[in-house]
């Protein structure tokens, strides 16, 4: 028996539950993504909204690709259970704000609709770094990609997020319908200028009149989020179904942590953001340093360096003094790049990510943060290098979390083991490790594919770190921060 408002009643009466009337909600969200972490981050948000008795805030949800979502969420009324883990303590809510998942490539008319709706005031947006279809070294549209160049010849049918913002907007416009706040939040530094230059470029060169328009009307806030959300595997869906009463295929499990800080640049209507534990502020960037340089940059090595040496899931890792060492060493690093705002502890920020790190009851699997690493390392550790070296300081464990990743492009483990790069440049990467004669020479190439430069001590700090890795392994690598 599946979850749905009809056996929502047999759920546990020790579960939580939505109190208001979902049929009253209006969908004054849409949202371009959906996955785990906007079920466990953003919705959780606006179903807080919802809750406190301000109905103007469901969400109508977008998958960009496939229809995996949509299929675990339609036959339950689009409810699902919020799961928090912290050690051995779990608590389970029913999120209702989800209205409606639309899958793009279906009906790309009905996505346009949805923002083009009357309800709709704020569109939010979790689709991957590598969604964003931008260039690494210019921040620009990839020109040469097909589905950038179908948007800009036609909004008839969009394929990108850019696109599907261009049409919807357009059809706001013609409509005579007000604007809308536009939210990015990918782990992108200026996530909402960047958005907001990928968006007016697509309308741009479609109609320079609907490109003037979104320039002056549009708000592209820029923002920060963080929480730890962890795939959901079989073995958890069927544990949530012996407490619920019921299964639920769509459900996501989470860590107590969560934040959410917003540059506060909205042009239409919002919730009382600051009453649900939202941080509105002038400048997003410091936060966002402090967040893609400490949690993200960790993150990476651990990915890297864990899976490499057979660590499953990030608490292994961090269990071991060396690992844990490691880290720290990292953050020494990262921490002098960084210009902390006001109300953000350092020491304290710090303290709070090993033990979410350590949470173990997240089961938060290497690979699945080593996916996707060529759109990452950019903001999370190679900006970090380039900040260290052009204030005269070294970057040993920096370098050596890149290494890591260098050494992860051969698809073969410490022990032997063969798997897939999950990476939209994983051939190409594959093929510069694999035609370089050594360590130097697949530092070169590597780098080489970000454009970064590295002087001469730099370059030597990788080579040494690779003829580690490639060597001895990363276990032994790591081991001397124990």
């Amino acid at each position: 028996m599946r979850l749905s408002n009809e056996t929502l009643g047999r759920v546990s009466a020790t579960v939580a539950r939505p109190a208001y009337d979902r049929a009253g909600v209006k969908r004054g969200v849409v949202h371009l993504g959906i996955g785990a972490f906007h079920r466990a981050h953003q919705a959780a948000y606006f179903e807080a909204a919802l809750a406190a008795g301000d109905l103007r805030w469901g969400i109508t949800s977008v998958s960009l690709r496939s229809a995996g979502v949509r299929d675990q969420l339609a036959p339950q009324d689009c409810l699902y259970a919020l799961v928090v883990r912290d050690g051995d303590a779990r608590t389970t809510a029913i999120v209702g704000a989800e209205q409606a998942v639309l899958v793009a490539p279906e009906d790309p008319q009905a996505v346009i609709d949805a923002l083009a709706h009357p309800d709709a005031q704020i569109v939010t947006l979790t689709i991957t770094e590598k969604g964003y279809k931008l260039d690494r070294a210019t921040g620009t549209l990839l020109s040469d990609d097909p589905d950038v160049a179908a948007d800009c010849a036609s909004l008839a049918a969009p394929r990108t997020a850019p696109g599907f913002l261009a049409a919807g907007l357009a059809a706001r416009r013609a409509a005579g319908l007000g604007p809308l706040t536009v939210i990015s939040c990918d782990n992108l530094p200026h996530n909402g200028k960047l958005l907001r230059d990928a968006v007016l470029a697509v309308a741009r060169a479609n109609d320079p009149a609907l490109a003037d328009w979104i320039a002056n009307e549009v708000a592209f806030p820029a923002s920060m989020i963080d929480r730890i959300v962890p795939a959901t595997t079989p073995e958890d869906i069927a544990a949530l179904a012996a407490d619920l009463g019921v299964e639920d295929r769509a459900m996501v499990k989470t860590e107590p942590f969560t934040q959410w800080v917003i540059e506060d640049t909205f042009i239409t209507e919002r919730p009382d953001f600051s009453a649900l534990g939202v941080q509105l502020t002038k400048s997003v960037a410091p936060w966002e340093d402090a967040k893609l340089r400490l949690l993200n940059g960790a993150h990476s090595g651990i990915a890297y360096l864990g899976a490499l040496a057979g660590d499953d899931f990030v608490h292994q890792f961090v269990a071991t003094p060396a690992g844990r060492g490691f880290v720290e060493a990292l953050w020494d690093e990262a921490q002098t790049t960084l210009n902390p705002p006001d109300g953000l502890d350092i020491a304290a920020y710090r303290v709070d990510l090993m033990g979410r790190f350590a949470n173990s009851a997240l089961q938060h699997r290497t690979r699945q943060i080593a996916m996707d690493g060529s759109q990452k390392l950019p903001q999370r550790l190679l900006a970090t290098i380039a900040g260290r070296r052009a204030a005269g300081q070294s970057a040993d464990a920096l370098a050596l979390a890149v290494a890591a990743w260098m050494r992860w492009q051969s698809g073969q483990t410490d022990v032997g083991e063969r798997f897939t790069v999950d990476d939209p440049a994983a051939a190409h990467l594959g093929a510069l490790s694999a035609g370089a004669a050594d360590a130097a020479e697949r530092v070169d190439a590597l780098l080489g594919f970000f454009g970064f430069a590295a002087d001469a001590d730099l370059r030597q700090t990788f080579v040494a770190h690779l003829d580690v890795l490639e060597q001895d392994g990363a276990r032994a690598a790591v081991s001397r921060y124990g």
